[in-house]
């Protein structure tokens, strides 16, 4: 029996200028920056409250801070972390680590030393680029494990008008070395001269986490190529027609997250973009910058960044639809309130789907086509099927697990056979743990996960099917089911409700409201309000969290 999923039947969705397959240069992914800067040599690259780089000065700049890593012992293959918010000096670092001919690991700069200490371990990094800020929390890991490169800034040395930081202020430690002040020293004009192959690896993105201990995927100079290629002509029918000068990307989404990376700093340099760089998002700021310029090309967000400024007073000051041409969201899947709220305010808002392994690309809207509460179909070139139980495809509109096959898919989990084993099958298949359903027209609707997945009195039950339900409800801001141990049922519902500011709603209201909308067997048992929902800062649900502290409380009764 031919699977449902073969013929790759959902590119009749596509928009009649995106391609359905492509081919992808086999070159060392910094020739997408050098690229931007034969063709765009004097747009600017990055704008940073007002301080301006063009391309090709940011080309001259990473040049220069890559032959400053080979000269301080970077090799090729040497894992190199990035312990950054969004700034200009992030963008610089993850193209020099790449010309280098090194490995870039993606650090984020809120953990404490102890929670970067894993990442510091388990990559094997031998350097590290960071900012004065995180000194404190970096420099015992350094020390411990012997890591003879280090690069710090301060994000001030790359705002307007600088006064350039001393070695005092940085906190430098003998041998560390000034990240500003190398650039100004060094005059090198041409790459090191490094062989570098598009089978190298050149990322490693530490999961969330959601799940369990963070595991390494390892992504390679032809994984992010190609996911910088597709992305463009994914995009390229809302994007295409806009004059050059409008053209401008909103870079919030963080950079240490392979969404940020690929759909920000690698999009950015293939359609020689502007990153208009924020290190980080608050509701204000952000509407400043949308004011700031007259028309927006590109903003990734994620959803719960959309839902803080449609919920803020100062939404109705944006004619969303004439300042923004394009808004995709990843991470984690939108809710029906939220596409209700882009309806009211004409908002260009898409879906997508993807993961670390996947270089966030797997699954978006095809232009101008969305359907509430799908995430899109298979992106350019993707290979995507729906697995049962039974390790068969299952037909469409039946739920099974999303597996995928593709250029964006990665290599492996960094030093880590076993898990690599178990998510990727012998033919390139990798096993995403998503659950969802396809309809007649290839759009995907995500369910849940597996590993999520409530099995009370026999019934499997997706969490996601009552936080949805949930979220309709007028006085909640977010809500999170679980499930919690059971003498009876195996396990049973809890909702963890967190209510909208001045609203009010009682747990009977709640339980009547999801009588209406869900089968009995789903209506949660177990209540609690929460001020805030732990999230990871792409939004991600984690549950794990919750359930973990409820298994605690019942081992202390």
């Amino acid at each position: 029996m031919s699977s449902p999923y073969e013929s790759r039947f959902w590119t009749k969705t596509y928009n009649w200028k995106t391609p359905t397959t492509m081919r992808y240069p086999l070159t060392p992914a910094y020739y997408v920056l050098r690229d931007a800067t034969v063709f765009q040599p004097d747009k600017t690259a990055t704008d940073f409250y007002g301080a301006k780089i063009t391309w090709d000065q940011l080309y001259l700049k990473v040049t220069r801070l890559a032959n400053v890593l080979v000269e301080n012992g970077v090799k090729k293959g040497d894992r190199v972390g990035i312990c950054l918010p969004n700034c200009p000096q992030f963008v610089l670092a993850f193209w020099a680590i790449l010309m280098a001919g090194g490995v870039v690991v993606n650090l984020n700069p809120l953990y404490t030393s102890d929670e970067l200490e894993f990442s510091f371990k388990d990559s094997g990094m031998t350097g590290i680029v960071t900012f004065d800020a995180l000194v404190p929390a970096v420099k015992p890991l350094v020390k411990k494990l012997e890591i003879p490169t280090v690069l710090v800034t301060r994000l001030s040395d790359f705002m307007p008008n600088p006064t350039i930081s001393t070695d005092e202020e940085l906190g430098l430690e003998p041998g560390w070395l000034h990240f500003s002040k190398v650039l100004e020293t060094d005059r090198r004009w041409a790459p090191p001269l490094v062989d570098i192959k598009h089978t190298d690896p050149a990322v490693i993105q530490y999961t969330g986490g959601t799940t369990g201990a963070p595991k390494g995927a390892t992504l390679s100079q032809f994984n992010i190529t190609a996911a910088a290629y597709q992305v463009v002509m994914w995009c390229i029918e809302m994007v295409d027609n806009e004059p050059t000068e409008i053209q401008n990307l909103l870079a919030i989404i963080p950079f240490f997250h392979v969404y940020g990376e690929v759909c920000c700093i690698l999009y950015a340099a293939r359609a020689q973009m502007t990153m208009v760089i924020l290190p980080r998002f608050e509701p204000n700021e952000v509407f400043d910058t949308i004011e700031r310029y007259d028309q927006w090309a590109y903003f990734p967000a994620v959803p719960t960044m959309l839902q803080a400024l449609f919920y803020n007073p100062r939404v109705n000051e944006i004619d969303w639809h004439r300042k923004m041409v394009y808004c995709g969201t990843g991470a984690a899947p939108a809710t029906l309130a939220l596409y209700q709220k882009c309806r009211e305010y004409d908002f260009n808002f898409y879906e997508g789907y993807g993961m670390s392994e996947t270089c966030a690309m797997a699954v978006s809207t095809p232009g101008g086509r969305p359907k509430v509460g799908s995430v899109g179909v298979p992106y350019i070139d993707m290979e995507l099927r729906l697995v049962g139980e039974d390790g068969n495809d299952v037909p469409l509109g039946e739920r099974g697990e999303i597996w995928m096959r593709g250029a964006t898919v990665m290599t492996g989990y960094w030093n880590n056979p076993e898990e690599t084993a178990a998510a990727l099958t012998e033919d390139g298949w990798l096993k995403t743990g998503d659950v969802a359903y396809m309809d007649e027209d290839g759009y995907i609707f995500i369910v849940d996960r597996t590993k999520d997945m409530i099995i009370a009195g026999g019934y499997n039950i997706y969490p996601r099917d009552i936080d949805e339900v949930l979220m309709q409800h007028p006085a909640v801001a977010d809500a999170m089911a679980v499930g919690v141990p059971d003498e009876y049922r195996g396990e049973t519902v809890k909702a963890f409700v967190q209510l909208k500011p001045d609203a009010t709603a009682t747990f009977e209201e709640l339980n009547a409201f999801c009588r209406e909308k869900l089968a009995a067997y789903k209506v949660p048992k177990l209540w609690e309000y929460r001020s805030e929902l732990p999230r990871t800062n792409t939004g991600k649900a984690l549950r794990r969290f919750l359930r973990e502290e409820e298994i605690a409380k019942q081992k202390k009764e």
